[in-house]
């Protein structure tokens, strides 16, 4: 019984997030065409303020896209009766909303009512990744903006303690393989993690084990040494590489040597396919641009929405 349930679940989140045939490179050629020229200047004026703004930008797309699909729901603000996705546990930390908003308005000003929040959002998580050093490429455009958001939804997102069989499953339910979750784990050379989401593995590993021994020993004293048992500092954490606001391969080379920062990276290395890639992409930085690109893309192509919003922070 238990199976078919879940069988009736993944089935229903395909249907929900499956690819929109409508979306184009060129869908605002002749609405709007100066839309990706005023997403970039939103994002390199956020970003000579605030070296966090790619990170940010990038994992909000994320989040977007895996809760019914790339639908800007992320973006809605809560209301009196509903608490919306971005103040639920998982985006409780995400920042930089203002970049979008920003966006929104420069774009409202040139196309009113002809761009959504969503597609400003892809733009921005492109741009993001583009001018910190990584690749660039043609976001397909023509998403519609959802008008449900829902907290208790974020339960959906891949959590950083996910084994291996979890993460897959998660992926696969979004039509995305496990080559998608490899490229896509890479964004993580971009950003920031808080202690909480990390201690599992460098506090009470196991019963036998203090730390997670796939760790390498200096690296994770490091780690203890920033987040020590019962840490009460809201800001402390470690960084997911050592080249945090560039965007290249070193993630990768970091995880073969033992210096992952979370178990759902680790897990990457416990199945011969993603652990081959893991060398692949650690050795190439192109193979790795590559297939970030086409993961990219096939992530982004899973919409949902209703509506152009004319603010992205409410419904319609």
């Amino acid at each position: 019984m238990a199976s078919l349930v879940a069988l009736v679940s993944a089935f229903l989140i395909l249907q929900i997030l499956s690819p929109v045939d409508a979306l184009s490179t060129n869908y605002y050629d002749h609405t709007c065409p100066q839309l990706e020229a005023t997403v970039t200047a939103a994002v390199k004026q956020a970003m000579m303020n605030d070296k966090t703004v790619p990170a940010a930008l990038l994992r909000m797309h994320f989040h977007d896209c895996f809760i019914r699909g790339c639908d800007g729901s992320v973006l809605l603000n809560s209301t009196g009766g509903n608490t919306a996705e971005k103040d639920g546990p998982p985006n409780i930390s995400l920042h930089a909303f203002y970049v979008i908003d920003n966006a929104k308005k420069a774009v409202e000003a040139l196309c009113p009512g002809v761009v959504s929040c969503a597609d400003i959002l892809a733009l921005a998580a492109r741009d993001a990744v583009a001018l910190s050093g990584g690749p660039t490429w043609n976001v397909p455009k023509g998403r519609l903006d959802g008008r449900t958001s829902k907290a208790s939804d974020t339960r959906q997102l891949p959590a950083p303690i996910f084994n291996i069989s979890q993460l897959q499953q998660s992926f696969s339910q979004r039509g995305l393989s496990m080559e998608d979750l490899v490229a896509l784990s890479g964004g993580h050379t971009l950003g920031f993690a808080h202690c909480s989401s990390f201690q599992n593995r460098i506090h009470n590993f196991s019963p036998t084990t203090d730390v997670d021994p796939s760790l390498s020993p200096s690296f994770a004293a490091n780690l203890r040494n920033v987040c020590p048992l019962g840490n009460t500092a809201k800001n402390a954490g470690s960084t997911l590489d050592s080249t945090t606001t560039t965007f290249d391969n070193v993630y990768f080379k970091m995880l073969r040597q033992g210096q992952s920062i979370f178990s759902s990276d680790q897990a990457l290395l416990t199945n011969p396919q993603t652990k081959a890639l893991v060398s692949k992409f650690a050795s190439s930085q192109q193979e790795f641009n590559k297939a970030f690109i086409q993961s990219m893309i096939k992530m982004s192509s899973l919409t949902g929405g209703q509506e152009i919003r004319l603010d992205c922070k409410v419904a319609r």
